[in-house]
């Protein structure tokens, strides 16, 4: 059972001075809960070798997936093909940052891997700053929090020029390259996210832009350019390549201009792979002894309490759970109804004494980095609230 630390809650004042202005839901409530979850040092180390050991099984996965020509198993769209392919096999193509969301750890239960949201994963900003003004704000040592997400990040974007660990290289290698960052419009979270993660990579030392999706130019012979028309070697895109995948013409431009070698996308096309919760199965299937993963397949599990979800489902829609004998325990509707299903052993999430549960967010970039906690019901859907958490000394 949690018993989380009931805190002051940042002020309105401080968030909008952090640039975090989204400060409630749809229902009016505030999405920052007024609480922390208390870890210990053993717990924080032990969700670090987790993040690791499934950040390794997810690369060698991959490589199963290509080898064995796999991608339309997983649900990935014949237009993402190529593309994949070509940003798996070219090391210049570097995976910034995701977040694995977990069940267990705090509840002295086994950690289990929920999914790996690998391509746009929402709560960086809480994460990394509002998580560590909690503890600003109610007096508490500021050190005290798994929390490394805005230097992981800034090393994750030097390691797109240096290609490797040892960023120290960076300014050697830096030839004046510049990230042209993108969101949606009429999205604050989204984009106040984006403008977050353009901070840090100008503090990582690049020259970056800002500009809406609508606005940016694709040209498949020369590149990627902003609306004044400078011409950027990189794009960051808060657009999920599922997404993507929809458009008419977009798939085909990219896919050309990255075998062109005239931009390179963050993050790459490969994350695809691991943000269809299809590729769960492969990992099921490679590493079914491995202590982190529940059963998964793509058709009913037999004699326990199962998951359905959607291949690209998100925020916790078209979720359903099953008891063992097959009736429904609780469904979410939502817009993913089309996408192919997977079945995933179930797994309760620690709970309060409430009955609220919680979801550990682990994010990577390069290593496990940060640990923060969303609380929601039965499914954590996109009602959810965010948690920060202590470490104990």
């Amino acid at each position: 059972m949690i018993k989380p630390i009931i805190v002051k809650n940042v002020s309105k004042e401080l968030m909008n001075e952090i640039g975090f202005n989204w400060h409630t839901d749809s229902d009016g409530s505030n999405y920052i809960s007024n609480e922390l979850v208390s870890i210990s040092k053993d717990e924080a180390e032990a969700f670090y070798e987790a993040g690791n050991e499934l950040y390794e099984m997810f690369i060698r996965a991959g490589d199963y997936v290509i080898e064995n020509n796999l991608l339309f198993d997983i649900g990935i769209p014949f237009n993402m093909i190529d593309i994949i392919k070509k940003s798996w096999e070219n090391k210049v193509h570097w995976h910034i940052y995701g977040r694995f969301d977990l069940a267990g750890g705090i509840d002295g239960k086994q950690i289990k891997l929920i999914e790996f949201n690998a391509d746009t994963p929402t709560a960086v900003l809480e994460t990394s700053v509002v998580q560590w003004a909690m503890l600003k704000q109610n007096n508490m040592n500021e050190d005290s929090q798994y929390n490394d997400l805005y230097e992981g990040l800034k090393e994750s974007f030097k390691r797109v020029v240096t290609l490797d660990e040892d960023t120290k290289l960076f300014s050697k290698y830096y030839d004046g390259w510049k990230i042209l960052f993108s969101s949606t419009r009429d999205n604050q979270e989204e984009e106040m996210t984006v403008k977050f993660l353009k901070t840090c990579a100008e503090d990582a030392g690049f020259a970056t832009g800002f500009c809406y999706l609508d606005e940016v130019q694709f040209d498949e012979k020369e590149g990627i350019f902003s609306p004044d028309g400078i011409n950027y070697e990189y794009w960051f895109k808060l657009f999920p390549w599922e997404d993507i995948a929809l458009e008419d013409e977009l798939p085909l431009i990219l896919k050309e201009i990255v075998e062109n070698q005239k931009a390179i996308i963050l993050n790459p096309a490969y994350v695809l792979m691991f943000q269809s919760k299809g590729f769960l199965k492969i990992l099921y299937d490679l590493f079914p002894n491995s202590p982190y993963l529940l059963k998964c397949d793509t058709k009913p599990l037999d004699g326990i309490k199962y998951v359905e979800k959607k291949f690209f489902g998100r925020e916790g829609a078209n979720v359903t759970i099953f008891e063992k004998d097959g009736t429904i325990v609780e469904k979410t509707n939502g817009e993913y109804e089309n996408y192919n299903s997977i079945f995933q052993e179930y797994v309760e999430f620690p709970k309060n004494e409430k009955g609220e549960f919680y979801q550990a967010g682990l994010f990577y970039c390069f290593e496990p980095v940060a640990l923060g906690f969303r609380k929601g019901g039965l499914i954590i859907n996109n009602q959810a609230k965010f948690v920060g958490h202590i470490m104990a000394d």
